[in-house]
């Protein structure tokens, strides 16, 4: 028997079953970002690399926290609980790439599980184009050096500061990272749309997506005009 589905299914509780997690909330693009660079990683980095796939990995594709501890697992074993201790003491963490990261199969966990463990930032040389997408969809900003030798001179764990993150998206003024660290300053670039910067400041897509779908049940819920307009009328027909 097939049951029609509630008029208003706004409240309805999802069972879901114990390896299943509702998505979490991201915060947004923050305008001040001080960082380690919690990982150094070559060219041709894939989303393989980044987000393993197999049978030990997929059973938890639908659970954000249990899979976010196997990001980057091939190349640092360490690198999810530094992640979470960079998070508690900093509030994220960056890292550094070489040319075409993110390369191979469109996998968005490769983006959504960094998120999740507070990456905020790529500084690399370039990208692939995928995984640059999906590393705006949820809020990672995809930075690239306006000189590729400075991939050179920064290594793991040093500190980078960027002031004015958030202003200089919306002003398209240039981006500056500095080297805390080794005193270096490195100018950085990108090639983000004004959409695209819309969603990097609300942290994801899916941050805007809500921002939107509220705005528009705020709108159905206030009265029009012309519902003020014979209400008021109403009332003046009583008095009268």
């Amino acid at each position: 028997m097939l049951v029609p589905p509630p008029t208003d299914g706004s409240q309805i509780q999802l069972e879901k079953g114990p390896n299943i997690k509702s998505l979490p909330d991201f915060p947004e693009l923050p305008n001040r970002v001080t960082t380690p660079v919690l990982l150094k990683v070559g060219n041709n980095i894939s989303t393989d690399e980044i987000m393993p796939a197999g049978a030990r990995v997929l059973p938890f594709r639908s659970n954000i926290p249990g899979i976010s501890q196997f990001v980057y697992y091939m190349v640092d074993e360490t690198f999810a609980e530094r992640a979470k201790v960079a998070q508690k003491e900093y509030g994220g963490h960056v890292i550094v790439a070489g040319d075409n990261y993110a390369q191979g199969s469109s996998r968005e966990h490769a983006a959504i599980a960094p998120k999740y463990l507070g990456q905020v930032a790529v500084l690399a040389k370039s990208y692939a184009r995928i995984g640059w997408q999906n590393l705006v969809n949820f809020g990672i900003m995809p930075l690239e050096f306006v000189n590729s030798d400075d991939y050179d001179t920064i290594d793991r764990d040093d500190e980078i500061e960027i002031v004015g993150l958030r202003d200089a998206l919306t002003s398209g003024q240039p981006i500056v990272a500095k080297n805390k660290t080794k005193n270096l300053v490195y100018e950085m670039t990108h090639s983000i749309s004004p959409r695209q910067i819309h969603i990097l400041l609300h942290g994801g897509v899916i941050n805007e997506f809500r921002e939107k779908l509220s705005e528009r049940q705020d709108l159905s819920e206030a009265p029009s005009i012309s519902a003020k307009q014979e209400s008021l009328a109403d009332k003046q027909d009583v008095l009268g």
